[in-house]
C-alpha cells in the first residue's frame, strides 16, 4: 500500500510540473530597466512572474486567447500584439482557431480592428498549417483519449510538437502524451537507486522506442513497453504517423530523470 501512495504522489508532482510552468519574461528590463525600472519589475515579475505563471489555474492557451482578444479590442495592433498573437501560436492556438475568433471579437470591437488585426495573423500562422491542423483534428477523431495542450514545459526535450493530456489524478494518475509525424524526445535516462523506470501504453498511431544499442521497437495501439530505470532510451512518433502513448511513472527510490542530446537526424532516418 505505502508503494501504491508513493507511487500516486511521485506522479502527481510530475503532473504539476507539467502543468504549471514559471514564465520568465526580461523584455521590460531589456526596454525599460534604466528608465523605467518600476514599469519594468512590475512587466517582467508580476504580469509575467506571477499572473501568466497561474497556468494551473487558467492555461497558457487560454490566456493567450484572452489576451489577444483585449488587444484587438482597444485597436492595439503594434508589436505587442504581433508578440502575443506568436505566444497564442506556441501555446496550441491554431490558424483556425485565431481567424475564428478575431471574426468573432470584429462584430463587438469593430471592423477595421480585425482587418489589422488580421494582417498580423498572416504573418504568424502561415498557408501550410491547414494541412497540419485538419490532419490533428482528423488523428484526434481515432483515439479515445484527448490530446490535449501544447507541451510547452518540456518542449526543449523534445524535436516536433508534443502534446500532453493529463487522463486521471487519482489512484494511479497517468497522462496521455501525443507526438506529431517525426515528432521524438531526446535520449533521457529514468534514474533511481532502487525501482523506477516508466511503463509506456500505444493508444493511438504508430511511434518508437529504443534504448541504446538495441534495435527500435514499433509501438502500435496496446503495445505495452516497460523502461527500466536507469537505461538510456527514447520514444517518439513515426515519421508518417500521428502517436500517441499512456505515460505511467513506476515507483522507486531517489528517482530523477536526466535529459540527453537529441535523437539526430540520422539515428532517425534509418528507421522504417
Amino acid at each position: 500500500m505505502n508503494k501504491v501512495i508513493a507511487t500516486v504522489i511521485a506522479t502527481i508532482m510530475t503532473l504539476n510540473v507539467m502543468a504549471q510552468q514559471k514564465i520568465v519574461q526580461t523584455a521590460g528590463r531589456q526596454q525599460l530597466g534604466e528608465f523605467a525600472p518600476e514599469f519594468a519589475h512590475l512587466n517582467d515579475d508580476i504580469l509575467f512572474g506571477e499572473v501568466w505563471s497561474r497556468n494551473d489555474l487558467l492555461s497558457l492557451r487560454d490566456r493567450s486567447l484572452i489576451t489577444v482578444t483585449a488587444l484587438v479590442a482597444q485597436g492595439i495592433t503594434d508589436t505587442s500584439l504581433l508578440h502575443h498573437l506568436q505566444n497564442a501560436k506556441n501555446n496550441g492556438i491554431t490558424r483556425t482557431e485565431i481567424a475564428e475568433a478575431i471574426t468573432h471579437v470584429a462584430f463587438y470591437a469593430g471592423w477595421p480592428k480585425a482587418w489589422a488585426a488580421f494582417r498580423l495573423a498572416k504573418e504568424v500562422w502561415t498557408d501550410n498549417e491547414v494541412a497540419d491542423d485538419d490532419a490533428m483534428a482528423e488523428y484526434q477523431r481515432t483515439i479515445f483519449f484527448p490530446i490535449g495542450e501544447p507541451n510547452t514545459a518540456y518542449a526543449k526535450y523534445f524535436t516536433g510538437r508534443s502534446f500532453l493530456a493529463p487522463v486521471s489524478k487519482a489512484q494511479v494518475p497517468f497522462v496521455n502524451v501525443t507526438f506529431e509525424p517525426g515528432c521524438r524526445n531526446n535520449w533521457h535516462i529514468h534514474h533511481a537507486a532502487k525501482g523506477g523506470g516508466q511503463m509506456l501504453v500505444g493508444v493511438g498511431g504508430r511511434g518508437w522506442y529504443q534504448e541504446e544499442g538495441k534495435p527500435a521497437q514499433e509501438i502500435l495501439p496496446g503495445t505495452v513497453i516497460h523502461i527500466p530505470a536507469n537505461v538510456k532510451h527514447w520514444h517518439g512518433a513515426a515519421a508518417d504517423s500521428w502517436f500517441s502513448h499512456l505515460a505511467f511513472e513506476v515507483l522507486g527510490e531517489d528517482t530523477s530523470t536526466e535529459w540527453l542530446a537529441p535523437v539526430t537526424d540520422t539515428e532517425y532516418s534509418a528507421l522504417k
